[in-house]
């Protein structure tokens, strides 16, 4: 059967860059750093003192108080990412079929805080277990997905995507093929993640995976650099519209890119660390490339997963170098993450929403903290350390890989390429 196409419509951020898709590009573009002292508990016992929070967020901004008791903060993200995204894509929702609108959302963790708060009212209650009946539905990861489709009348396919910070690239391959085969004629995809609080950098700070680099937290997510070690955490949510071809054409929606391609492979090396020689991440990279029906040379930019964790950078860049070859030299290159911190199951959207902007407005935002060399990354490909770089951006990848050995990638290509 002959697939159907799939553009984007629509887009949604709520990042620690600002509360708006707008204030998220101004930002990236100009090289701002997320990253700051904690403010949601105290840190005077953990090994990281910092992360990239969303700044003066409070609930009350966007939901009445009995609606905020029943969310969690990583819900409350995605409902307001998809709001924004709704809007942008100019949906009249009183003229479309909800029977063919779905939802998938995704989050790596899910409700985190919900859970540790009421583990720790449980502690603390004395005889009389005492839980909240929002407990399990605020915790859940698919209660996000659930809460767009009930708000919105969705009626269409609706799950949630769970593949640790792989996940919302994931919902953006499902929502492709859905689409592509004729089982949806749009989705909201996207994903959410509020994991900054004891639970979340007490674990991952028991994983080493955090960076401690309390002295210079401004600067602490530094791909690529050898002085590197560890991720900044984030949170935030990002929302895209997916629609059909001939469906956003028939509307006269605004067209941000076509999303071409979708690539998705495994490790299967090991719980958390990357194969050496980045074989799960060249093989993603080369099943998007295929899936979108493309060459590597066709590639202007790549926005790498690039968390600042000193396996998880070099292997990415040795997949870049086996996919592309001699175009890895021509091509752009940024982590985004080292402004945004890592928004785990929420990565992949937000950097997806960087990827296609960086095509509508044909810059290449930068990837900022990069002092010194690392012997062991090619240092002749370019980073686009320091400083955004115009550009013609055609076409634009996006990597996120997960524990467990997850790997997504997705390929966008511009208005002028349709």
């Amino acid at each position: 059967m002959e697939l159907k196409r799939v553009v984007i419509t629509g887009l949604g951020a709520i990042t620690p860059l600002g509360k708006s898709t707008n204030e998220f590009w101004e930002n990236l573009k100009n090289g701002v750093s997320g990253s700051n002292l904690i403010t949601r508990f105290n840190t005077e016992k953990f090994k990281t003192k910092f992360a990239c929070e969303i700044k003066d967020y409070d609930a009350k901004d966007f939901f009445d108080r009995k609606e905020s008791r029943k969310l969690d903060m990583y819900a409350q993200f995605a409902l307001i990412a998809a709001d924004e995204a709704i809007k942008d894509s100019k949906l009249d929702l009183a003229n479309i079929n909800f029977d063919k609108a779905g939802v998938i959302w995704s989050s790596g963790i899910g409700g985190l805080q919900t859970f540790f708060e009421e583990i720790a009212g449980f502690v603390r209650g004395g005889d009389t277990p005492r839980f909240s009946p929002f407990f399990i539905p605020k915790m859940i990861s698919d209660i996000a997905a659930g809460h767009i489709s009930i708000k919105y009348g969705f009626r269409g396919p609706n799950f949630s995507t769970v593949s640790a910070c792989a996940s919302s690239t994931h919902a953006l391959i499902d929502g492709l093929n859905y689409i592509r085969l004729g089982k949806a004629d749009l989705f909201i995809t996207g994903g959410s993640e509020a994991a900054i609080n004891e639970a979340g950098v007490g674990g991952f700070n028991a994983m080493q995976a955090l960076s401690t680099n309390n002295d210079n937290f401004k600067t602490a997510s530094r791909p690529f650099d050898v002085t590197r070690d560890g991720f900044v955490m984030g949170e935030g949510g990002g929302a895209l519209i997916l629609e059909e071809f001939e469906h956003a054409l028939r509307r006269g929606a605004p067209i941000y890119a076509e999303l071409v391609g979708g690539g998705m492979s495994a490790d299967a090396h090991h719980l958390t660390a990357p194969h050496p020689e980045g074989r799960g991440a060249a093989m993603v990279m080369k099943n998007a490339l295929e899936d979108a029906g493309m060459q590597p040379p066709e590639i202007d930019y790549i926005n790498v997963h690039g968390t600042a964790t000193p396996l998880g950078d070099i292997a990415e860049v040795k997949g870049i170098k086996k996919v592309f070859g001699e175009h890895s030299y021509k091509l752009n290159i940024s982590a985004t993450k080292s402004m945004t911190g890592h928004l785990l199951g929420a990565a992949g959207a937000v950097e997806a929403i960087a990827s296609i902007l960086a095509i509508k407005h044909n810059i290449v935002p930068p990837t900022i903290n990069f002092e010194h060399e690392d012997q062991d990354i090619d240092n002749r490909m370019n980073f686009t350390f320091t400083k955004a770089q115009e550009r013609t951006v055609n076409a634009s990848l996006s990597n996120t890989f997960g524990f467990g050995g997850h790997n997504s990638s997705v390929i966008f290509k511009a208005l002028n390429q349709l």
